[in-house]
């Protein structure tokens, strides 16, 4: 288990301190898919490179299976990053070495002999999927499987928890998927915890079990992906799962809702339920609707009629349907 107690980090700067991230504290179990997603310069990637002490906090502790990395000396602190593997956006992979070579290389450092770390190479290599670029040098790889065998680097020493530090940014939205479904994979069965570091909430809703939001080093809220997307409780986390939202101050409606879906079935027969079973039409002024772990999830807002029996008749049926949560839009100003 991973855990951050009390974590700031300050960075000197010509004009003054820098408070890139402020008393975070946050618990990340054994074997899950962790999300932290941020705006750029939410502090995401600072405290990513805390967990494994490439950035030493400037107040608070990291403690992974009880033991406090902060206190540990140099040599114990190297044994324990051996267990943390972390790929990046920007692959970093060796030029001049083969896929087989740059896989072999963390374990040549540990001190694992020739043939050994080529065997283990090869079985690495048919885990991401690419046996045949055992040969192939990086500059002869598409991006996505440059952060294959990043990848199947990141594995060699056979690590308990993988940090992923927006692994998927540089690449295109087919490959992500493929990207992210291999981490699924590598995380159902190997049961290693995985730490995704993203702006983009698709990536989160894609493979995360849990997520944390964090704004200007903060951390504003953390949840199963489940609660936080059917019901963000801060501006920073209702700006990230409601992106599109729409703005309902270009609407003449006197009378706007927001309808928030918290994991039914389906949210598509509202509006034609409210129709038939009602006789009352509402105005779709804006949507974003998601499918998560086979869940729906989103918003909708919705314009009531300006008949306000049928606007309470509408009201009242929405309230009454399950998996559905409502509330005013107080801050129009038509």
């Amino acid at each position: 288990m991973i855990e951050l107690e009390h974590i700031s980090k300050r960075f000197p700067t010509a004009d003054g301190e820098l408070h890139a991230l402020t008393d975070v504290n946050l618990t990340i179990r054994d074997g899950s898919i962790f999300g932290i997603v941020g705006m750029s310069g939410a502090g995401k990637s600072t405290l990513v490179r805390c967990i494994n002490l490439l950035e030493r906090p400037t107040q608070g502790r990291v403690i992974i299976d009880g033991a406090d990395l902060c206190a540990m000396s140099h040599g114990a602190l190297i044994k324990v990053r051996r267990s943390i593997s972390m790929i990046f956006q920007q692959f970093n992979l060796l030029m001049q070495r083969t896929c087989l070579k740059n896989i072999t290389f963390p374990m040549e450092i540990a001190g694992i002999k020739g043939a050994v770390a080529r065997q283990k190479a090869m079985e690495l290599l048919e885990v991401v999927g690419l046996p045949d670029k055992a040969g192939a040098y990086p500059s002869q790889l598409s991006g996505g499987q440059k952060q294959r065998i990043a990848i199947a680097r990141a594995l060699a020493s056979n690590p308990k928890i993988l940090l992923c530090d927006e692994a998927t940014s540089a690449l295109d939205p087919k490959t992500t998927q493929d990207i992210l479904r291999l981490l699924k994979d590598i995380n159902r069965r190997l049961g290693i915890t995985i730490v995704v570091i993203t702006h983009e909430m698709a990536v989160v809703e894609k493979i995360c079990t849990h997520v944390a939001i964090l704004d200007h080093g903060r951390l504003m809220e953390t949840g199963t992906v489940e609660d936080i997307f059917s019901n963000p409780q801060t501006e920073a986390g209702r700006r990230l799962v409601y992106p599109d939202g729409a703005d309902v101050n270009q609407f003449p409606i006197s009378n706007v809702i927001r309808v928030v879906f918290g994991g039914g079935s389906s949210y598509s027969p509202l509006i034609a339920s409210l129709a038939i079973d009602c006789g009352v039409k509402v105005t779709i002024l804006g949507a974003d609707t998601r499918n998560v772990n086979g869940q729906a999830f989103g918003t909708m807002l919705l314009g009531l009629p300006e008949n306000q029996a049928e606007a309470a008749k509408a009201i009242a049926y929405i309230k009454n349907q399950p998996n559905v949560a409502m509330e005013e839009v107080r801050d129009y100003h038509g």
